[in-house]
């Protein structure tokens, strides 16, 4: 990639001291799960883990960060109350991350929460549960994760679930079944934001009929700019000015450069014939991956290319509904220029030589997602007073 100009790079670094990134995904816990068992003292991130993990302490102070929403997201194939198990494993360890640097890391639970842990220069943790498996079709488990300190979940990961459909699936319910809208309904009243990352576009739709709180797209770009199912159209784009949403984009290279998105299935369909789960990351299946790449090259997606749906998304639902959300240690390829999250500052420069403003660089960094996580609690208070928690079940309403 082109270096950033240095004028451009220090103004970026200027911006993020003062409006620093409020990321809306980073996949360090289940990293330290597959990589460490959770052992801490093995990937101690106060220490350079280049190499290793896209992020430590180190990297988030260079790359501006001031807020993170950690998720903790469980696969899949783990379902039942063993997949409550493991987001609960997963919720723990960001608990000990946060007790073991709390000169770096402060819990925040709520905007003014996030306000305040940046004005002591620390980095506001929050948690996001990726995947309505996750809650076991259970309301009062969803209650449960609020209760621990989750501020988001998403309704699916790669696959269905019994009552919402995914963007990488097969469609199930056409979107959200009954029981699927009512999970939406007790988010509003909790306050927990509905992410609408990794679901089906007929789910996206069907969330926004219903919800009466802002919803986000933790990670998630344009499909316009590159046409992969785990991007947001422009009519769901269009829709978050009225919602108040804020769509975040991701920087996976597989989601935001075409290119990419084909040499992914090719790279995927090599991984599975080794034997190993696509997304996984440990050491044995990036030898695998490394050697595919050896005689297949990747293409390389870069800042431009994030700017590139970041100008896009700007222009569809408006300066007020975009953010930034990484997924750092949740892929196995970032782009060139945003290698791990020390790289916020390249993009921000390239934004800068694009004629963004200062006002609109610090709506896309900061003051979007403290403002929808600060919705989000407006609506729960008002939907609390009028009504209690519910009750029902899957059964009850599905059948």
């Amino acid at each position: 990639m082109t270096s950033p100009d240095s004028a451009a790079l220090d103004e970026a670094r200027a911006l993020l001291a003062e409006f620093p990134v409020a990321d809306g995904h980073n996949d360090l816990p289940w990293a330290l799960r597959e990589k460490a068992g959770y052992d801490i003292d093995r990937l101690d991130i106060a220490s350079d883990q280049t190499g290793n993990l896209h992020t430590d302490i180190a990297r988030l102070r260079a790359g501006g960060v001031g807020a993170q929403f950690w998720s903790v997201y469980v696969r899949t194939d783990m379902t039942g109350d063993a997949a409550v198990s493991a987001t609960l494993e997963q919720i723990d360890c960001v608990d000990q991350l946060l007790a073991r640097y709390p000169s770096d890391l402060r819990r925040a639970l709520t905007a003014a929460d996030m306000e305040t842990v940046r004005g002591e220069g620390r980095i506001a943790s929050l948690m996001g549960a990726e995947g309505g498996h996750s809650i076991n079709n259970s309301l009062a488990t969803l209650r449960a994760l609020h209760t621990l300190g989750v501020r988001y979940m998403t309704l699916t990961h790669n696959d269905n679930i019994a009552w919402a459909d995914s963007a990488t699936d097969e469609p199930g319910v056409g979107g959200l079944s009954a029981f699927g809208h009512e999970v939406v309904r007790e988010m509003n009243r909790i306050g927990m934001l509905v992410d609408l990352s990794h679901v089906a576009a007929t789910t996206m739709r069907a969330a926004l009929d219903t919800s009466v709180a802002p919803v986000i797209f933790s990670h998630s770009s344009a499909r316009a700019v590159c046409d992969h199912p785990r991007n947001i159209p422009d009519d769901v784009l269009e829709r978050l000015s009225a919602n108040g949403g804020v769509a975040m984009a991701t920087f996976v290279p597989k989601f935001v450069l075409q290119a990419a998105v084909d040499w992914t299935a090719a790279a995927d369909e090599n991984m599975r014939a080794h034997g190993f789960h696509h997304l996984d990351t440990t050491p044995d299946a990036m030898k695998v991956h490394a050697a595919f790449e050896a005689t297949t090259p990747r293409p390389v997606a870069t800042a431009a290319t994030v700017a590139d749906h970041l100008d896009h998304m700007r222009e569809v639902a408006g300066i007020d509904h975009i953010g930034i959300g990484g997924d750092y240690d949740g892929t196995a390829f970032t782009p060139d220029g945003l290698d791990d999250v020390a790289g916020y500052p390249n993009l921000i420069a390239e934004l800068l030589t694009r004629g963004w403003s200062r006002q609109d660089l610090a709506k896309l960094t900061w003051r979007n997602a403290v403002r929808v996580l600060g919705a989000a609690e407006d609506v729960s208070r008002e939907v609390r007073s009028l009504r209690g928690p519910s009750n029902a079940t899957l059964q009850q309403l599905d059948g």
